[in-house]
């Protein structure tokens, strides 16, 4: 989920924040996997049910709309026995307003083309924020989509990064 939650960073997450209402559009979830419950992940949801989603160029497609991204700078990414090194970032705008950051390691890589996704009623397309690096709804025959069931909980805050003015804040 880099840049939003960063290497070695940890949170707090609200397993009740969704009791009586349904996840939101831009919420940054924890998660099992309908077939491997033991194993938690966190993502973002970008896509509700009965929508269709796709990415075209690197851009997140909702509905056949591009969802609104521009240029955000660079992030220098923290990877385990390799130098750091500068990585594009893009600001992207869902159509409910949240607006957050993701990584582009890879111009037109592998994910940034896909055909389209139409997510079943009561399930979830969620991405990772280092869209190039990261195994979400985009792979349909290892994570494809979340149940409601299955989304646990959301991402309150940091309790601990290196980081320190990170701690205490809410991910975006």
């Amino acid at each position: 989920m880099e840049p939003t939650l960063r290497l070695g960073e940890r949170a707090f997450a609200d397993m009740l924040a969704f009791d009586g209402h349904a996840p939101a559009r831009g919420d940054i979830v924890v998660l099992t996997l309908p077939r491997d419950t033991s194993t938690t992940y966190v993502k973002r949801i970008v896509g509700l049910p009965g929508e269709k989603m796709q990415m075209k160029g690197g851009i997140l497609h909702i509905g056949g709309r591009p969802v609104p991204t521009v240029d955000a700078g660079t992030y220098k990414l923290v990877t385990s026995g390799e130098p750091d090194k500068q990585v594009p970032l893009k600001r992207e705008t869902l159509p409910n307003g949240v607006s957050f950051t993701t990584i582009d390691l890879v111009s037109n890589g592998f994910y940034d083309n896909t055909p389209v996704y139409e997510v079943p009623a009561g399930s979830y397309f969620v991405l990772g924020d280092n869209r190039d690096n990261s195994t979400d709804s985009r792979v349909l025959d290892q994570f494809g989509y979340i149940p409601r069931a299955n989304v646990i909980g959301r991402i309150a805050f940091i309790f601990w990064s290196s980081d320190f003015s990170r701690i205490g804040t809410m991910p975006r």
